[in-house]
């Protein structure tokens, strides 16, 4: 699979970086718009839902099982609009959980994975054929494609979830004194060539929260949120963000909240 993948997707780059060639910043950011639009219509990422969705029905695993029975917060094997209203708080584990920590119980409880182990995975390499929580996670989301974001704060650990995420995207620290909304706080800052996207405004919050998983041009690999933070993380010079800790949840609970009423449509396309 990833050999047709990386053929396409670093033939899309190239047309993206020669699109990118003028010298003013206003037609570079024209040309990317226009470049990302093109590749948005011929996504790699899609050759990765094929997976997702044979993973997902698949009996695997030392209890040889499938994942149809798992429950995503409207019922065993129910997907349309499920990721829209996630983290949610989950009566059977007690806990907030997104998309990524609720597969995990569901791997560990439904087919007998060990979590360490799956952790360890789930992060695939750049150029790789990407994990299989990734393409699940892609999957299990392009289900809920065409529909809004509808994260609540019904439960009390969900407003505990989201005000902690809050905290979290504006506390600053490190060696580097830096916090979330020191480069998604403001209008108009960018890396190189990259936009930085302005979080504190919601319409922009939105066009992010509701594409990912997206494809990594980049990495020629499907990528997810849980990555994404902790990409931020390693940016600012933090210490690794432990996968599906309640700090990873956290932030998604504020970001998915303050994102609601975006549109679903994945997968995403990120340089």
């Amino acid at each position: 699979m990833q050999s047709k993948i990386a053929v396409r997707a670093r033939s899309a780059i190239c047309v993206l970086l020669l699109i990118a060639t003028p010298l003013d910043a206003q037609n570079t950011a024209d040309g990317l718009a226009v470049g990302r639009k093109m590749l948005a219509e011929d996504n790699p990422g899609e050759l990765w839902l094929d997976r997702g969705r044979e993973l997902f029905h698949a009996k695997r695993g030392p209890k040889g099982a499938s994942l149809e029975q798992c429950d995503f917060g409207l019922g065993p094997g129910k997907l349309e609009g499920a990721s829209a209203q996630l983290p949610r708080y989950f009566e059977d584990t007690g806990v907030v959980q997104d998309l990524e920590s609720r597969l995990l119980t569901c791997m560990v409880r439904l087919q007998g994975y060990e979590r360490e182990d799956l952790v360890r995975r789930a992060i695939s390499a750049p150029q790789s054929d990407g994990s299989d929580i990734e393409a699940l996670a892609l999957y299990i989301t392009s289900r809920s494609n065409g529909m809004k974001m509808n994260v609540r704060l019904d439960h009390p650990k969900e407003r505990e979830m989201y005000k902690a995420g809050e905290y979290l995207f504006y506390r600053r620290t490190g060696q580097t004194d830096f916090g979330c909304v020191t480069c998604h706080g403001d209008a108009g800052k960018r890396i190189r060539l990259q936009d930085l996207v302005h979080m504190t405004d919601k319409k922009e919050l939105q066009g992010v929260v509701s594409t990912w998983p997206a494809y990594r041009g980049g990495h020629f690999v499907i990528r997810t949120m849980q990555w994404r933070l902790s990409d931020c993380f390693w940016q600012m010079r933090l210490p690794d963000l432990e996968y599906a800790s309640d700090v990873s949840i956290a932030l998604t609970m504020y970001l998915h909240r303050r994102g609601n009423d975006a549109v679903i449509q994945v997968p995403g396309f990120k340089r």
